[in-house]
């Protein structure tokens, strides 16, 4: 099996109410390679970047058995860079700046030996790149997942949006844009518009609340797990997208049972994730860590009860 991922590898300039960082290493595809890495033997990654940037860290990604054959380098030109700030609940935060840079000529091209993934994973990128990303495949993946934004939800990429929407097997969106992609306040009435747009399956990240996946009629929800410390929410959700997937991945099973242990070991990821500014912890796991904090999320949510008649 081999996993597919399209989206931003770049720079970014953090800062919360427990500390600051200069420019680090962030972007989509960084978190999701990091994270799936641990799970799926062969990730592939797409993507652009300016020679201003550090290609230490594409060796350390490699180290992992991701493959950045289809990274472009940009001569002369800088890599995407963003720097925003949280505020004290670590659920609201600020943009301070969005240099695009690079990503604002990206055109992302397929190596041959990427066209035949397993599963894609479209990062949140403009749609209108994540459909040309699915027109280059020369076979259907046996998955296809999307992540998007609020900000692809309006004119002019609104279109484009319910476009690839159509195409794809998952969805991933927070609550809020569940809400604002189907106007629905109601989670469970937005999850049956959103499915009916063409995906098999939702997921909707609540953050610190955990997750809620959809299919036909069934839900399953896997809670967040309370941790101590919480640094920096950065990337986590592409963190949890990157566990999900490369658990399918790994196990080789894509039904509605598998996803919602992939569900778990996504959460698992992202909560690592959080503890540490960037990828940082990401960088230093052991699978005992993974499988332990798993039983962590299992041991939240496990108990008997006897009903009465």
């Amino acid at each position: 099996m081999s996993l597919l991922t399209v989206g931003t590898v770049a720079f970014d300039a953090i800062e919360t109410p427990f500390g600051k960082t200069d420019k680090i290493v962030g972007g989509a595809a960084t978190y999701i390679a990091w994270s799936a890495s641990y799970f799926s033997k062969k990730v592939n990654i797409v993507s652009v970047i300016g020679d201003d940037f550090d290609m230490h860290e594409l060796a350390l990604l490699n180290a992992r058995g991701v493959d950045t054959t289809g990274i472009e380098v940009k001569a002369g030109k800088k890599s995407f860079f963003w720097a925003g700030k949280y505020h004290l609940d670590m659920n609201t935060r600020d943009t301070l700046v969005t240099d695009l840079n690079v990503l604002m000529e990206f055109n992302p091209v397929l190596p041959d030996s990427y066209k035949q993934s397993d599963i894609l994973l479209l990062g949140n990128i403009d749609p209108a790149l994540q459909i040309k990303v699915i027109e280059q495949l020369s076979s259907k993946p046996k998955l296809i997942v999307l992540d998007t934004m609020n900000f692809w939800m309006t004119d002019p990429f609104i279109a484009n949006l319910r476009k690839v929407i159509g195409m794809v097997d998952v969805l991933t969106v927070n609550d809020a844009e569940a809400r604002q992609l189907s106007n629905e306040y109601s989670l469970v009435k937005a999850a049956k518009k959103i499915l009916q747009m063409g995906p098999k399956y939702l997921v909707i990240k609540k953050g610190e609340h955990g997750a809620l996946l959809f299919h036909d009629n069934e839900v399953f929800f896997a809670p967040a797990l309370p941790l101590e410390d919480v640094f920096d929410p950065t990337g986590a959700g592409d963190t949890f997208a990157g566990g999900f997937c490369g658990f399918l991945d790994k196990t080789r099973d894509i039904s509605f049972e598998n996803m919602k242990r992939a569900i778990i070991y996504g959460s698992a990821m992202a909560s690592f994730c959080v503890e540490k500014f960037g990828t940082e912890r990401l960088r230093s796991l052991s699978h005992r860590e993974i499988e332990e904090r798993v039983k962590d999320f299992i041991d939240l949510v496990q108990f008997d009860i006897v009903l009465e008649d």
